[in-house]
């Protein structure tokens, strides 16, 4: 292996939001976080390198995004996922969440109706309801197996003239599924029926585990790319959110106009210089990294398994991302005694699953992106709180 991630330096001393909110979300500075998605692992030196490249230069001011930047991302996305963007189909934005308010913004009115899949990540439902739009929640399916599928016949019940666009987490976050092609074509026949415009947020689209295979809403076919916008970047996939840069591809020119309207209005602009480089490096020269990053995240999530089912919490099969979806719900704990739990005895600070919706409930998320050292203590404090927990029940 090239690249080392069983330490990692410490980010006590700096502002990063995982540390410096812990005493303000769970009342106390005595617990590992493990509940923003990023990763307390270094982001990669050909990134850093990049960026002092850019910094020889004195002068850091207004820049266009380069088409260099794009074109790196354009060829990462056929090579990797099967999918094509143009040029001009692809716009610079600073994080997916902004882009998905402007999507509800283009594409819907006061009063409409906007479809979220719960449990889903918060700002889905929090963007609809504060743009005073008509949440329309299709939970998903949870089987036997503790794996999710679309209810697909729940969603047919509930679309009306009112219904307008859908947000959709591909790959899911937080129950970490990649929907299988059939899965995606239901989706996309519903919509084509019903004029939905699809937002596709695949911001994980490249924390895929094999066999597993990402497939892009627009690769679909020539119609799933007239009716979607999607949502890609490298935040989550090489640890650069404090960048503040993603895109979004539009191919379908008329969504791409109305779009540009709530975008222009808003005022975009065109980023960080230095997030261009750092972008354009991260594509061109990240898959080699990549690949080994996932293969120690797959160690980190087996060991988190392997420990949390010897007691009573299930985890959830994992298909993509770093996020485990876990289920605590045989623990017999109510949603805040559960967090107490979490707090108190295992000293690990998560993502209340009822954070995520109603069906979250019994239910919290850990994100299992940290050095092999840092997840090794967190499996040691929750082993042990659990054995605790067993012995007092």
């Amino acid at each position: 292996m090239k690249y080392d991630f069983s330490t990692s330096v410490s980010r006590e001393e700096t502002n990063a939001e995982k540390y410096t909110l812990r005493e303000k979300l769970f009342g106390t500075n005595e617990v590992i976080p493990a509940w923003v998605a990023d990763m307390d692992i270094e982001t990669p030196a050909f990134v850093l390198d990049a960026v002092k490249k850019r910094l020889e230069h004195p002068i850091i001011g207004y820049e266009e995004v380069p088409s260099s930047m794009f074109e790196a991302q354009i060829a990462w996305m056929k090579k990797e996922h099967g999918v094509e963007f143009a040029l001009e189909e692809m716009l610079y934005s600073h994080s997916v969440v902004a882009s998905m308010n402007a999507a509800i913004e283009a594409f819907t009115d006061k009063g409409d109706k906007i479809i979220v899949q719960t449990p889903v990540y918060p700002p889905f439902f929090h963007s609809v309801i504060e743009h005073d739009r008509e949440l329309l929640k299709n939970p998903l399916r949870l089987g036997d197996d503790g794996s999710y599928t679309f209810d697909i016949e729940d969603l047919r019940s509930k679309i009306d003239e009112r219904t307008k666009l859908l947000l959709l987490s591909s790959p899911h976050n937080p129950v970490g599924r990649v929907w299988r092609r059939d899965e995606l074509e239901e989706i996309l026949k519903v919509c084509l029926e019903h004029n939905i415009v699809v937002f596709s947020d695949e911001i994980h689209c490249d924390l895929i585990y094999k066999p597993n295979r990402h497939i892009p809403f627009a690769s679909l076919s020539k119609d799933s790319r007239e009716i979607s916008v999607t949502a890609i970047g490298v935040g989550k996939t090489f640890n650069m959110a404090g960048f503040a840069i993603s895109s979004v591809a539009i191919p379908s020119r008329e969504l791409r106009e109305k779009f540009l309207k709530v975008y222009n209005r808003i005022h975009f602009a065109q980023g960080s210089s230095l997030s261009h480089v750092a972008f354009e490096a991260a594509y061109r020269d990240g898959r080699e990294w990549l690949e080994e990053l996932k293969a120690h995240l797959e160690k980190n999530f087996l060991m988190l398994k392997e420990t949390c089912e010897k007691y009573s919490i299930n985890v959830t099969p994992i298909e993509a991302t770093y996020l485990a979806w876990l289920d605590c719900r045989g623990l017999g704990l109510r949603d805040r005694e559960l967090r107490e739990f979490f707090v108190k005895e295992a000293r690990l600070g998560l993502s209340p699953g009822i954070s995520f919706g109603r069906e979250g409930s019994g239910f919290m998320r850990l994100n299992f992106a940290v050095s092999s050292d840092k997840m090794s203590q967190m499996i040691k404090n929750l082993e042990n709180a659990l054995k605790n927990f067993g012995r007092q029940n």
